[in-house]
């Protein structure tokens, strides 16, 4: 048996913590420059606003029901899921996150579905409590009926945060009415397939064959019927690695100062590799770009596909092959409005070919690249680098960050203080 963590509206949530006035208010935050919703409070959601949708086109419901929003606060967001993770693991023999806000727990050591639910709901608690966070669990047999559970959770008042699919009953029960377009592992392609057979919930997938899952959705989709008919065979581990990694971002004002671009793209890069290293890859291919605005009459562009000799992960490697590119096509005073990197030709990082003439110390490379993760991990995003990093005032006219929380955990100076 497997249990699913799964923060409610975690990136309002977090907010919440350290503005307990907004509770029961109808509360936002966007994405990167202030462009589209990506997470809601259930009251907004009750005003029928969608996810993903660009902020100025819900401005006139915001100013009329009061609607408060938040820039992305990731240094926040990122201790507050860190402090869930160690609350959970201490209660489980094996725990897998899964995303920032959710976490896989292994229950194989508790004797009885009872044990199992006591446990989600005193860590329910504990969480709520210490943390500040409320959050659902789920608990099934597989990691598919685990998310399925999780959101009867989330969505019903009366399971009270913990959902237990623990018999066949409750598993058709629960599986009757749930769209197959939820179901995780169930694409946008795999839905249109499905829906094209006549199958819209996830139970009518379910009892059909295995011959009819493996011939309309192979591997993959055999795997996910399986999963609903209670058999584990998902690891997370196991899921497909992403094949390009993308960072870019449209400027709040153009860029006419090449220091700045440099130190905007270097961040960029960071991002990437730091991406690129999580999923145990490198890269052979990296394409940089940078761009006026389309609106302009004239538009110009820098942009370049590095290829290199040996795959690589290395940070240092891949940002000083990008700003050579940049340096050898820079047009002083053309005001930049975009740019961005994007790592292609990705691999695995197990036996990666050598060059026979190949001049850098690439065991030494990793090995500072290494000791910088540990400290970049435990202190923060850039701690250290090989680029400084953007001066606060400079960044502001970088980026639309206009309504951006203190960072209360991760930085000495906006800790609160209390007055006696």
């Amino acid at each position: 048996m497997f249990a699913l963590c799964d923060c409610n509206n975690f990136f309002v949530s977090c907010e919440r913590v350290f503005r307990p006035d907004l509770r029961d208010k109808p509360v936002v935050v966007l994405s990167g420059n202030d462009g589209c919703v990506v997470a809601r409070s259930n009251e907004v959601k009750q005003l029928g606003i969608k996810m993903g949708v660009p902020f100025y086109q819900i401005k006139p419901l915001a100013e009329k029901y009061g609607i408060v929003h938040f820039s992305s606060n990731f240094p926040l967001y990122g201790d507050l899921s860190s402090r869930i993770m160690r609350t959970l693991a201490r209660h489980t023999p094996y725990l897998e996150q899964y995303s920032i806000d959710e976490a896989f727990l292994d229950l194989s050591h508790l004797p009885d579905t009872s044990s199992m639910h006591a446990l989600c709901v005193r860590l329910r608690a504990d969480i709520l409590k210490g943390i500040g966070l409320p959050v659902s669990f789920g608990i099934a047999p597989t990691k598919t009926l685990c998310k399925v559970a999780a959101d009867y959770a989330k969505h019903y008042a009366g399971y009270r945060g913990v959902c237990a699919m623990d018999t066949p009953d409750k598993r058709i029960i629960a599986l009757k009415d749930y769209p197959v377009e939820d179901v995780w592992g169930i694409g946008r392609r795999s839905t249109a397939k499905l829906q094209a057979a006549g199958i819209t919930t996830a139970l009518q997938f379910a009892e059909h064959s295995e011959t009819f899952a493996r011939n309309l959705l192979n591997q993959p989709g055999v795997n996910t019927w399986r999963e609903l008919n209670g058999e584990a065979c998902i690891e997370t581990t196991d899921l497909p690695e992403k094949q390009t990694i993308t960072c870019s971002r449209t400027f709040a004002h153009p860029v006419t100062d090449l220091n700045l671009l440099e130190q905007a793209l270097a961040e960029f890069c960071d991002n990437v590799a730091r991406k690129l290293r999580s999923q145990h890859s490198v890269c052979r291919q990296m394409l940089v770009f940078v761009h006026t605005s389309r609106f302009n009459d004239d538009v110009r562009f820098i942009q370049q596909t590095i290829t290199f000799a040996i795959p690589t992960a290395n940070t240092q490697e891949m940002t000083a092959a990008l700003l050579r590119t940049v340096c050898g096509q820079w047009r002083p005073e053309t005001p930049y409005k975009r740019a961005g990197v994007i790592l292609m030709s990705i691999e695995s990082d197990n036996g990666v070919q050598q060059a026979l003439f190949d001049t850098r110390d690439r065991e030494r490379d990793q090995r500072l690249q290494q000791a910088l993760d540990l400290i970049n991990n435990r202190h923060g995003k850039r701690t250290v680098g090989f680029t400084p990093n953007i001066p606060t005032d400079k960044a502001a006219g970088l980026y639309n960050i206009g309504a951006k929380s203190p960072a209360y955990t991760t930085r000495l100076q906006d800790i609160i203080t209390l007055k006696c």
